[in-house]
Protein backbone atom coordinates (compact mmCIF):
# COMPACT_ATOMS: atom_id res chain seq x y z
CA UNK A 1 0.00 0.00 0.00
CA UNK A 2 1.32 3.41 -0.94
CA UNK A 3 1.25 5.81 1.98
CA UNK A 4 1.92 9.50 2.23
CA UNK A 5 5.04 8.67 4.26
CA UNK A 6 6.42 6.42 1.52
CA UNK A 7 5.75 9.06 -1.13
CA UNK A 8 7.38 11.73 1.03
CA UNK A 9 10.40 9.48 1.63
CA UNK A 10 10.65 8.82 -2.10
CA UNK A 11 10.43 12.53 -2.88
CA UNK A 12 13.04 13.27 -0.21
CA UNK A 13 15.38 10.70 -1.76
CA UNK A 14 14.82 12.23 -5.20
CA UNK A 15 15.56 15.72 -3.92
CA UNK A 16 18.56 14.48 -1.93
CA UNK A 17 19.89 12.95 -5.15
CA UNK A 18 19.39 16.22 -7.00
CA UNK A 19 21.15 18.15 -4.24
CA UNK A 20 24.04 15.68 -4.10
CA UNK A 21 24.35 15.70 -7.88
CA UNK A 22 24.36 19.49 -7.90
CA UNK A 23 27.10 19.61 -5.28
CA UNK A 24 29.20 16.99 -7.05
CA UNK A 25 28.85 18.72 -10.40
CA UNK A 26 30.40 21.93 -9.13
CA UNK A 27 29.50 24.77 -11.44
CA UNK A 28 26.15 25.00 -13.19
CA UNK A 29 27.97 24.89 -16.52
CA UNK A 30 29.05 21.35 -15.71
CA UNK A 31 25.36 20.36 -15.47
CA UNK A 32 24.61 21.59 -18.95
CA UNK A 33 24.48 19.15 -21.83
CA UNK A 34 27.13 20.75 -24.06
CA UNK A 35 25.51 19.50 -27.26
CA UNK A 36 22.00 20.73 -26.54
CA UNK A 37 22.38 23.43 -23.88
CA UNK A 38 19.75 21.65 -21.76
CA UNK A 39 19.99 21.15 -18.01
CA UNK A 40 17.81 20.00 -15.12
CA UNK A 41 15.87 22.95 -13.67
CA UNK A 42 13.18 21.45 -11.45
CA UNK A 43 11.11 18.44 -10.53
CA UNK A 44 7.37 18.84 -9.99
CA UNK A 45 5.56 16.86 -7.32
CA UNK A 46 1.94 16.79 -6.16
CA UNK A 47 1.34 16.07 -2.47
CA UNK A 48 -1.65 15.49 -0.20
CA UNK A 49 -0.19 17.32 2.81
CA UNK A 50 0.85 20.52 1.07
CA UNK A 51 1.76 22.62 4.13
CA UNK A 52 3.50 19.70 5.86
CA UNK A 53 5.56 19.10 2.73
CA UNK A 54 6.48 22.77 2.35
CA UNK A 55 7.45 22.90 6.03
CA UNK A 56 9.59 19.78 5.65
CA UNK A 57 11.51 21.07 2.65
CA UNK A 58 12.00 24.57 4.05
CA UNK A 59 12.60 23.78 7.73
CA UNK A 60 14.30 20.39 7.56
CA UNK A 61 15.97 20.44 4.15
CA UNK A 62 16.69 24.19 4.20
CA UNK A 63 15.24 24.99 0.76
CA UNK A 64 14.26 28.60 0.15
CA UNK A 65 10.74 29.64 -0.88
CA UNK A 66 11.30 31.20 -4.29
CA UNK A 67 7.73 32.09 -5.33
CA UNK A 68 4.14 30.90 -5.34
CA UNK A 69 2.40 29.06 -2.53
CA UNK A 70 -1.13 30.40 -2.45
CA UNK A 71 -3.92 31.68 -4.65
CA UNK A 72 -5.19 35.27 -4.38
CA UNK A 73 -7.95 33.78 -2.19
CA UNK A 74 -5.33 32.33 0.17
CA UNK A 75 -5.74 28.67 -0.82
CA UNK A 76 -2.63 26.45 -1.18
CA UNK A 77 -1.18 26.56 -4.68
CA UNK A 78 1.98 25.56 -6.50
CA UNK A 79 5.18 26.79 -4.89
CA UNK A 80 8.75 26.75 -6.15
CA UNK A 81 11.34 25.86 -3.52
CA UNK A 82 14.91 26.74 -4.45
CA UNK A 83 17.55 24.07 -3.84
CA UNK A 84 20.48 25.82 -5.54
CA UNK A 85 20.84 28.76 -7.90
CA UNK A 86 19.41 26.87 -10.90
CA UNK A 87 17.57 23.94 -9.27
CA UNK A 88 14.06 23.97 -7.82
CA UNK A 89 11.41 21.66 -6.41
CA UNK A 90 7.91 22.55 -7.63
CA UNK A 91 5.32 21.45 -5.05
CA UNK A 92 1.58 21.43 -5.82
CA UNK A 93 -1.41 20.21 -3.82
CA UNK A 94 -2.63 16.84 -5.09
CA UNK A 95 -6.16 16.82 -6.57
CA UNK A 96 -8.33 14.39 -8.50
CA UNK A 97 -6.89 15.88 -11.71
CA UNK A 98 -3.33 15.97 -10.32
CA UNK A 99 -2.72 12.78 -8.32
CA UNK A 100 0.11 12.68 -5.79
CA UNK A 101 3.56 11.79 -7.05
CA UNK A 102 6.05 13.19 -9.54
CA UNK A 103 4.17 15.31 -12.09
CA UNK A 104 6.96 16.36 -14.44
CA UNK A 105 10.64 17.15 -14.90
CA UNK A 106 11.61 20.71 -15.77
CA UNK A 107 14.41 21.03 -18.31
CA UNK A 108 15.99 24.46 -18.70
CA UNK A 109 16.81 25.74 -22.15
CA UNK A 110 18.36 29.01 -23.27
CA UNK A 111 16.07 29.18 -26.31
CA UNK A 112 12.73 27.35 -26.07
CA UNK A 113 11.76 27.96 -29.71
CA UNK A 114 15.05 26.56 -31.04
CA UNK A 115 14.83 23.58 -28.66
CA UNK A 116 11.26 22.82 -29.81
CA UNK A 117 12.40 22.91 -33.44
CA UNK A 118 15.44 20.71 -32.70
CA UNK A 119 13.31 18.14 -30.82
CA UNK A 120 10.71 18.06 -33.59
CA UNK A 121 13.46 17.39 -36.14
CA UNK A 122 14.45 14.44 -33.95
CA UNK A 123 10.90 13.06 -34.06
CA UNK A 124 9.51 14.31 -30.73
CA UNK A 125 6.00 15.66 -30.36
CA UNK A 126 6.40 19.02 -28.63
CA UNK A 127 3.95 21.82 -27.91
CA UNK A 128 4.77 25.28 -29.17
CA UNK A 129 6.70 27.39 -26.66
CA UNK A 130 4.62 30.12 -25.02
CA UNK A 131 5.01 32.57 -22.18
CA UNK A 132 2.87 31.48 -19.25
CA UNK A 133 1.40 34.60 -17.62
CA UNK A 134 0.86 32.95 -14.22
CA UNK A 135 3.20 31.45 -11.63
CA UNK A 136 6.70 31.29 -13.17
CA UNK A 137 6.03 33.64 -16.11
CA UNK A 138 8.61 31.63 -18.06
CA UNK A 139 8.50 30.54 -21.69
CA UNK A 140 7.39 26.89 -21.60
CA UNK A 141 6.81 23.95 -23.93
CA UNK A 142 6.02 20.31 -23.15
CA UNK A 143 7.31 17.07 -24.57
CA UNK A 144 6.37 13.57 -23.42
CA UNK A 145 9.04 10.89 -23.51
CA UNK A 146 8.34 7.29 -24.66
CA UNK A 147 7.43 6.36 -21.05
CA UNK A 148 4.76 9.10 -20.93
CA UNK A 149 6.86 11.23 -18.58
CA UNK A 150 6.21 14.91 -19.19
CA UNK A 151 9.27 17.06 -19.67
CA UNK A 152 8.59 20.77 -19.31
CA UNK A 153 11.02 22.85 -21.35
CA UNK A 154 11.61 26.07 -19.43
CA UNK A 155 13.27 29.21 -20.77
CA UNK A 156 13.68 31.60 -17.82
CA UNK A 157 13.09 34.78 -19.83
CA UNK A 158 13.92 38.24 -18.46
CA UNK A 159 11.30 39.24 -15.89
CA UNK A 160 10.20 35.67 -15.17
CA UNK A 161 9.94 34.74 -11.51
CA UNK A 162 12.25 31.77 -11.93
CA UNK A 163 14.93 34.00 -13.48
CA UNK A 164 14.49 36.55 -10.69
CA UNK A 165 14.98 33.77 -8.11
CA UNK A 166 18.10 32.53 -9.92
CA UNK A 167 19.56 36.03 -10.13
CA UNK A 168 18.87 36.74 -6.45
CA UNK A 169 20.61 33.56 -5.29
CA UNK A 170 23.62 34.27 -3.05
CA UNK A 171 26.15 31.48 -2.69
Amino acid sequence: MVTFGSILRGAALLVAGIVLGTLLMGSTNAQENVRTGLRLNHVGIAVKDFQGTVDYYTKVMGFRKAFGGSTPEGKPSTIYLQISRDTFLEVAPATDQLPEGITHIGIQTQDADATVQWLRQGGATVTDARVVPVLSKSKLANVTDPNRIRLELNEPIPGSLIRQAMESWAE
